[in-house]
């Protein structure tokens, strides 16, 4: 197939890739390109009208993917090149159980409004209209995958209204649609959403032979200690290794209607200093978010915590808890050993759990493991 990039810009991203050494060629990744493309160009074609800044026709939603593999195979890489390549900003990327938890945040909202508290009240219509009404053509959600009983009974209605409002979905998941939900409570009122599913999307494998996020760590000291040139050769170096040799640029995390910029982002990866995330207002739902985005990230310039770094020290507890909780890939620098990183009398006991967590981090058997999949815990 033509790698033309105004014909299939996913594949030709993906083939620049492995062009400049950034990705080993793998014929499953190539077939999941050419079916985002195929999405990319019926979104292209049936793309409404603007004029004077509102639509002339309806949105028309396309039968969009659900891609599905084992962890380290390439969905999350692959879903960059298509969100990057989707001409319009009528866009929207989201981890999947932050967007089901901004759903019952809408509906709990909406349930305490006067209005919703009318008999013929529909929440559903009510967090969906706003949704709609902003013309969103294109929603991407990263690790579908359902365990709690709460999105279990709400996913049919709510995707029903949002397909039938033009909404085309792209969704990366590891366990096939008919494993969704699996044993769950009531799950046969959870059959007619896996149809509709089906119906809606074109359910794509992704099979490979090769974890590429395990080998990326494989047999690395992923610490460095001390200071200067040395140990920030060595993380740019790890840098360099787990992007595959990709620089990156500046990016941003979507955090409860704030951004918060990252340095340098590459191949799911996130490369940030000491200073941006635990010198700044940032508490555990920012962590959590970041934690979701990425599945590896590069840490640098921890110093040494005393009680003159109290507030810095507290987030460095929770970001480490947050990364920890889903399995995200830490490399990192620090001043001083780990056993002298310190902490004061008020962070003590939590700071030894921090430690004995960046222990465990390091090691071949957590390097070895996947993300862990959890619902994100509601307010």
């Amino acid at each position: 197939m033509s790698s033309d990039r105004s014909l299939s810009p996913v594949r030709a991203a993906y083939d620049e890739l492995v062009a400049r050494g950034s990705l080993t060629p793998d014929p499953a990744q190539v077939d999941a390109a050419r079916e985002l493309d195929r999405v990319l160009a019926d979104l292209v074609a049936t793309r409404p009208r603007k004029r004077f800044g509102i639509f002339e026709t309806s949105p028309q939603a396309v039968r969009g993917l659900y891609l599905h593999g084992e962890v380290g195979r390439g969905k999350t890489m692959l879903m960059d090149l298509f969100f990057a390549a989707v001409p319009f900003r009528e866009k929207r990327r989201v981890h999947f159980h932050e967007f089901m938890d901004e759903v019952h945040a809408g509906i709990a909202a909406f349930r305490k409004s006067p209005r919703g508290k009318n008999d013929d009240a529909d929440p559903v219509e009510a967090v969906t209209r706003p949704i709609l009404k902003s013309g969103l053509r294109l929603l991407c959600l990263d690790e579908f995958h359902v365990h709690d009983i709460a999105n279990a009974m709400l996913l049919d209605r709510l995707f029903s209204k949002l397909f039938a409002g033009g909404v085309t979905l792209v969704a990366t998941s590891n366990v096939v649609p008919d494993g969704l939900y699996k044993d769950g409570l009531n799950r046969q009122l959870f059959l007619p959403f896996i149809a509709l599913l089906k119906e809606k999307t074109v359910v794509a494998d992704l099979p490979s032979q090769q974890d590429y996020r395990r080998l990326k760590f494989a047999g690395q000291s992923v610490y460095a200690f001390g200071t200067g040139p040395e140990v920030k050769a060595a993380m740019d170096g790890m840098w360099l290794r787990i992007t595959g040799g990709e620089p990156g640029v500046p990016g941003v995390v979507e955090s409860i209607g704030r951004e918060i910029p990252v340095p340098l982002v590459a191949m799911g990866a996130a490369r940030f200093g000491f200073a941006d995330l635990c010198e700044k207002p940032l508490g555990t739902r920012d962590f959590v978010r970041i934690a979701h985005q990425f599945d590896s990230l590069v840490l640098d310039d921890v110093p040494q915590m005393d009680r003159t770094r109290s507030d810095a020290a507290k987030r460095f507890i929770l970001l480490i808890d947050s990364l920890y909780d889903r399995g995200v890939k830490l490399a990192a620098s620090f001043a001083v050993p780990l056993e002298q990183l310190g902490a004061d009398d008020k962070t003590a006991f939590e700071f030894q759990r921090t430690l004995s967590r960046l222990t465990e981090m390091q090691s071949e058997e957590y390097l070895a493991k996947g993300l862990r999949d959890f619902e994100a815990r509601r307010p």
